[in-house]
């Protein structure tokens, strides 16, 4: 990274405003595109694009493929420029409220328009064809694993795929292969979806890129027990032996929860992934780094040692941690990510050996204002008088309350005081949120990274995520026409100043 000094925005795709219900692809991600370019930023953060599903509350963290996008984010508009399908087709599109995702009924509306589009496209030869078989030429196993999981999900009901019959669930050929005709027009269209996301997708991509953005990815630590990737390499994970998992992910107590947070996921048996060489997460992160130019890996420190907890338990606070093979994975993983595109996700309780082996990697960390003012342990570490130029500064994540949220709602006197006095001054709730952009654009961290509700000076009603928090997250969507103008050149003003255009 040199001495490049750059700033970017944290907004994830499905808080774009758009008249569907849920942010998308579309004209609205090209409208924000263009803000940031005309703002001075450099990078456009995002959370995972991964497929989600109503039952688990459409969590991006909690995707049915590693390797999949999200259908619900294709654009209709796009649809239509690629002759899929009419304006008439979404003549009546239902209201849907302005400020927030409502993911049933948006969900609801897109999957009748990807399947009218499928209908059409399974009609058409030319150009589009060609471009879909080669898609699926490309991409290869992964498509052929997530749209057969998915037909399979279909068939059986959208139960759990360790509830599927015996031949279905271990995916014996001998069983599977005289089924292969009846859910191929089920494996077709679920690959098409993924054909007309990546499609749009990679359109957007350039596009950023002629704007001269970035666009930073996010890589979950775990994958969903309930995914194509567990069915489909359940030697990978520690199992019972009816599939289901014998331990789960999550963290003990820390700042987030007193109980820890319980996450539920799967762990990895290290050892299978060691005997392959780290070939799946090698896959992984190639394909991931050919769709995003950096990529955040969250959780990073549950790839250094991890919190096992027994399945079953009721919090997370009953495990262990159980060491990774670090060095291995990392020295595979690195053969594929070139220098400077793999920001680590350190945060909550890590020990000095962690933050270490964080360091010996050369990976950048996070450094997140609303941590640097409080009393406990590791408070210092987010002070930005301890910041260092490799690591990326936010004033908050997903995670948290909003800058002015956390002010208002959060914050205990003395947090006020500090921050007040390392401003040098007081100043009201309505400007706290201006301070904590500038205390992260002013700091020696190459990156500042700022979440979209910041920029706008919203409160705790526009958080993004509680950590162990149930239902109604991951629903805030940017209010059409904002941001405006005044506001767009003081952002670009505050990122001249300290050098980040």
């Amino acid at each position: 990274m040199g001495n490049t000094r750059r700033s970017g925005i944290l907004l994830h795709v499905t808080s774009l405003p758009t008249p569907y219900g849920i942010g998308d692809l579309g004209p609205g991600a090209y409208r924000f595109a263009d803000f940031l370019h005309r703002a001075g930023q450099q990078l456009w953060q995002m959370l995972p694009l991964s497929p989600t599903d109503l039952l688990t509350g459409c969590s991006p963290y909690s995707g049915s493929s590693a390797f999949a996008g999200n259908p619900w984010l294709v654009s209709p508009e796009k649809l239509v420029e690629d002759g899929l399908l009419t304006r008439q087709d979404f003549t009546r599109v239902p209201r849907f409220p302005a400020g927030r995702v409502d993911y049933r009924r948006a969900a609801a509306f897109k999957e009748s328009l990807l399947s009218e589009a499928w209908r059409r496209f399974s009609a058409c030869s030319g150009g589009l064809r060609y471009d879909y078989e080669h898609f699926c030429r490309a991409e290869g196993r992964w498509l052929d694993e997530y749209a057969t999981f998915r037909a399979l999900k279909t068939i059986f009901g959208r139960t759990p795929w360790n509830r599927w019959a015996e031949g279905f669930r271990t995916r014996r050929m001998r069983v599977l292969a005289p089924h292969v005709r009846e859910i191929a027009p089920l494996v077709e269209e679920e690959k098409f979806r993924q054909f007309v996301f990546f499609r749009q997708w990679a359109a957007l991509r350039a596009y950023c890129r002629g704007r001269g953005i970035r666009v930073m990815g996010d890589l979950p630590c775990y994958v969903r027990h309930d995914s194509a990737d567990v069915w489909g390499n359940p030697a990978l994970f520690k199992l019972d032996p009816d599939g289901r998992p014998a331990f789960v992910a999550g963290v003990p107590p820390d700042y987030f929860s007193r109980t820890g947070q319980l996450w539920g996921n799967p762990v990895y048996d290290w050892d299978a992934h060691r005997r392959s060489r780290f070939a799946w997460w090698v896959g992984r992160v190639r394909h991931n780094l050919k769709l995003f130019d950096l990529l955040r890996i969250d959780h990073c420190r549950g790839l250094i040692s991890y919190w096992e907890v027994p399945a079953g338990s009721r919090t997370a606070a009953r495990g262990q941690w159980v060491p990774v093979p670090a060095q291995g994975l990392f020295r595979a993983v690195m053969r594929e990510a070139p220098r400077g595109t793999l920001v680590a996700e350190d945060l909550g309780t890590i020990p000095p050996d962690v933050r270490e082996a964080l360091d010996r990697l050369g990976l950048p960390g996070m450094r997140v204002l609303l941590f640097a003012f409080g009393s406990e342990s590791g408070s210092e570490h987010h002070a930005p008088h301890r910041h260092v130029e490799k690591d990326f500064v936010y004033t908050g994540t997903h995670d948290n309350n909003t800058a002015r949220g956390w002010f208002e709602t959060e914050a205990r006197k003395e947090e006020k005081e500090r921050f007040f006095a390392y401003l040098g001054r007081r100043v009201p709730a309505a400007r706290v949120h201006e301070e904590m952009i500038r205390l992260a654009m002013m700091s020696v961290a190459s990156t500042a990274i700022i979440p979209m509700q910041d920029v706008l000076g919203l409160g705790e009603e526009a958080r993004t995520n509680r950590p162990a928090g149930k239902g109604g997250w991951w629903r805030w969507r940017m209010p059409p026409g904002v941001p405006d103008r005044r506001l767009e050149r003081w952002l670009r003003e505050l990122t001249e100043t300290y050098g980040r255009v």
